[in-house]
């Protein structure tokens, strides 16, 4: 069996993007796209006493760019990301276990390409925070041909994939049948469920950066993304 997951790579993404990783056994970053604007490539969130902020990383407005070649011209947003984290779950309790990390990220380093970034951030997270063994690779390490879902369905089987795992956003492109016709099973994400925890500035939102989940409780936030999951299953089996 190889479960396998294809997704463009996020700035410090949502707790279940690290569930899709750990659920595959492949992970295929699939960064060779079009660049789309207002999207997750470039920002995601945090939760502060206003309410939810953006946090943005400036990439120009070039529109015709794959993400892998969008260059990061300006660094001082980095210093300004790191203060807004440091002023907002500075007081958190699992944000001195994981501050040298972050702080060397975006203070210690120069990023100077959006791509390299988001994976170095996505594979650090899930292998030494949140002890996922998914391998990852990366699309371009594969001979791929076609457009859309004719690629997708390429990139599938060139890594071996008999199970595929989607996000429930992509039901508007992907067409069941032709997955079936590779001989590979088609698995969708299910996002629901997930139990809170002790947020900062309530009411309680799911859809932030893992950085909220992390500084919030500290290693602990493997639980909260996919453990949970167990306990539910032997409760159940216990009824």
């Amino acid at each position: 069996m190889n479960k396998v997951v294809v997704l463009q790579s996020n700035y410090v993404p949502w707790k279940g993007y690290f569930d899709l990783i750990n659920d595959a056994d492949l992970f295929v970053f699939y960064d060779d796209l079009q660049y789309t604007k207002n999207d997750w490539r470039n920002r995601n969130k945090i939760k502060t006493e206003q309410g939810l902020q953006w946090l943005t990383i400036p990439v120009g407005t070039g529109s015709e760019r794959l993400i892998c070649d969008v260059q990061l011209l300006d660094p001082r947003w980095q210093r300004k990301h790191w203060e807004a984290i440091r002023q907002h779950y500075g007081k958190c309790r699992g944000f001195t276990q994981y501050r040298a990390f972050f702080e060397e990220v975006y203070i210690g380093r120069v990023w100077e390409n959006l791509s390299q970034l988001n994976q170095y951030l996505i594979k650090y997270i899930s292998h030494h925070i949140l002890g996922v063994t998914t391998v990852f690779t990366d699309s371009r390490q594969y001979p791929i041909e076609g457009r859309k879902l004719d690629r997708l369905l390429n990139l599938v089987s060139k890594a071996g994939a008999t199970h595929y795992i989607s996000g429930p956003s992509a039901r508007n492109y992907i067409e069941p049948d032709r997955f079936r016709q590779l001989g590979v099973e088609l698995i969708w994400k299910d996002y629901s469920g997930y139990p809170e925890y002790e947020q900062k500035h309530p009411p309680f939102e799911h859809g932030v950066s893992i950085l909220d989940l992390l500084f919030h409780v500290g290693s602990d936030a493997p639980w909260y993304i996919w453990g949970w999951r167990g306990a539910q299953s032997r409760s159940a089996s216990k009824a």
